[in-house]
């Protein structure tokens, strides 16, 4: 169960995360704790499963890299390792279970176009997957989530 301690420290870390040598010190001072009890919190946070990932958000296409959406059609029996299989892949940032033919979504972030189209082959051809679509973006929009707690 989250504390409130917890949820101010989670408020912080989403967006207001300092961009200095030692973030956690001057975020441990906005709470009134030491930053060892910053970094433990957050460490046990995360092992709870309260944090997922924690790290930069980055522009990716300014760094070369190219993305996609990709959906497939997955066995249902298949699914959880179909999913696993898929999370194998570094450039895949998350997948998720959907209702509809097409029931695993992912997206992809590749080195080039070449490398995206043989990873995707290669999804393409695990054991319980009838079909794959690759839906890269036209156009893009980046929402920013913030959840206060």
């Amino acid at each position: 169960m989250l504390t409130d301690f917890d949820k101010k420290l989670l408020n912080i870390i989403q967006t207001k995360l300092p961009l200095e040598l030692r973030p956690f010190a001057i975020v441990a001072e906005e709470l009134g704790v030491d930053e060892v009890t910053v970094i433990e919190r957050l460490s046990c946070l995360k092992e709870q499963g309260y944090i997922r990932r924690f790290g930069a958000f980055f522009d990716s296409a300014c760094l070369g890299y190219v993305s996609t959406l990709a959906a497939a059609k997955v066995q249902t029996e298949q699914m959880q390792t179909v999913a696993l299989a898929v999370n194998e892949y570094a450039g895949v940032t998350h997948n998720y279970e959907r209702d509809g033919e097409y029931n695993l979504w992912f997206t992809l972030m590749a080195a080039d176009l070449k490398e995206q189209e043989q990873i995707l082959a290669a999804i393409g051809k695990l054991p319980g997957v009838d079909g794959l679509v690759s839906l890269p973006a036209i156009e893009k929009y980046k929402v920013n989530v913030e959840f206060n707690l």
